[in-house]
């Protein structure tokens, strides 16, 4: 038994490192100088140089700030559209099946479908080129999506304690907003969550739909790979830089849907 023991936290380290590998060497090549972002020592020297690049020569800081606002101005503006599909959805079966499949059928088409005719919208309304517009495009983007999220913790509430409200004198919207609501919220955190994932890595869109001063994380890095070759070491600490707010939301998903799985219980 201590044998296998061993061997299950030796194969255990083993893939940790697998994944831990590549953000260190991704840390490491950020904070190297950018001539020796190739070197394939260990930790040749160390340097600032590549953040100091990134920010004062191209203006990583504002596309920085746009990827932020857009996606929480996206999560925000779809998340309680989605609720309310998915609770009427989970609780009614508005449409039926055929209303259900629609909605989830959207997931299903490649991005460049959507992303070229919204352009063609945008461009007759004036909204190319503008952080409003990508926060509106990313919310319709994300919609179906977190409305099968929040469809699936709806289901996961007892119909009972509606019943109960409704009983006691309260309204559906009542019900709804001072009952199911509450009882929702870790479902409704965890959606605006993953929509801020989503949206924070999106770059289709992103792409067609913004301009030099709109573009947002993806389309910057993206925009490193130039003429004379990709700028390493200024995509590596793009990079570092893109995945600490991916990492410190990912740290509230954990909590939040372990705390769904609570769903189904009637105190």
């Amino acid at each position: 038994m201590r044998i296998g023991a061993a061997l299950r936290h030796v194969a255990l380290i083993f893939f940790c490192l697998c994944v831990a590998l590549p953000i260190f060497w991704l840390v490491r090549t950020s904070l190297v100088p950018p001539e020796m972002s190739y070197d394939a020592r260990l930790w040749p020297a160390f340097s600032t140089a590549n953040y100091q690049g990134l920010f004062a020569d191209n203006g990583f800081g504002r596309n920085y700030l746009n990827s932020l606002i857009v996606a929480c101005g996206s999560v925000l503006i779809a998340t309680p559209f989605a609720a309310l599909t998915g609770y009427a959805f989970a609780r009614f079966r508005t449409g039926g099946r055929a209303a259900r499949f629609a909605v989830l059928a959207t997931q299903m088409l490649p991005p460049v479908a959507l992303a070229l005719p919204t352009f063609m919208i945008y461009r007759q309304v004036g909204l190319t080129n503008s952080v409003s517009g990508l926060v509106i495009a990313y919310a319709v983007v994300n919609l179906p999506f977190l409305t099968w999220i929040l469809m699936g913790f709806f289901e996961g509430i007892p119909s009972d304690l509606e019943e109960a409200a409704i009983t006691d004198g309260a309204t559906d919207w009542q019900a709804f907003l001072l009952v199911v609501l509450p009882v929702a919220r870790p479902g409704i955190a965890a959606a605006l969550v993953l929509g801020f994932i989503l949206a924070w890595n999106e770059f289709l869109f992103a792409l067609i739909l913004s301009g030099p001063s709109t573009a947002t994380v993806p389309v910057a890095l993206a925009a490193l790979q130039t003429s004379n070759g990709v700028e390493i070491g200024k995509v590596a600490a793009g990079v570092a830089l893109a995945i600490v707010p991916l990492m410190i939301v990912s740290r509230f998903i954990q909590k939040y849907l372990v705390r769904g799985l609570s769903f189904g219980g009637v105190g």
